[in-house]
């Protein structure tokens, strides 16, 4: 182990060290290819942004992409705004139950349920919390697949010049087949 530490130091002691030439500095050249990891990256860590990076790459004359990030944020906001109202009811039903249980008079919110009442009306909001939690990881991962999908298709040629043919061929050990020729031009 310390002759490998000895060699590895004396590597790194004996390397050739270069001065760089401050005034020939060149400025690097902008990449100007989409990027479909960008595009999944940024949707995944802020919802719709992949869309508006996809609709800055589209070129002119195509579908825009912008148009979805609203759609993202109103399915992003209703499964939201369920998932606390129903965790807030949730809450609230197991407090009621806990407080009849200590022997408190039933609240005016409560007040026409009984105890088993109470306990299927809390079951029934924690399955919905539950199925909007889900649905919520739904929208958000529907939206990194949208991002991804449609930074495929930026590049994506729908022009008059393709064909495609259908024509039978005949393989090398004599079984009759059928192939598909694309021609690009």
């Amino acid at each position: 182990m310390r002759l490998l530490l000895l060699l590895a130091f004396s590597c790194w002691c004996f390397q050739k060290v270069q001065a760089q030439d401050s005034t020939a500095l060149v400025p690097k050249a902008k990449d100007t290819t989409h990027s479909i990891k960008k595009a999944i990256l940024f949707s995944a860590v802020l919802p719709g942004s992949g869309q508006v990076y996809n609709h800055l790459a589209m070129p002119k004359g195509k579908k825009k992409a912008y148009w979805k990030v609203p759609l993202i944020y109103a399915g992003l906001g209703a499964t939201g705004y369920f998932l606390i109202h129903n965790n807030t009811l949730k809450n609230d039903l197991r407090t009621e139950y806990e407080s009849r249980q200590a022997g408190n008079t039933p609240s005016e919110q409560f007040e026409l349920y009984d105890d088993t009442g109470l306990l299927q009306l809390y079951s029934i909001h924690r399955q919905r919390r539950d199925l909007f939690i889900l649905a919520l990881g739904f929208v958000y991962l529907l939206n990194v697949a949208d991002a991804g999908v449609e930074a495929h298709f930026v590049s994506f040629d729908v022009s008059e010049n393709l064909s495609m043919s259908v024509e039978p061929v005949l393989m090398q050990n004599y079984r009759i087949g059928v192939g598909i020729r694309l021609n690009f031009r």
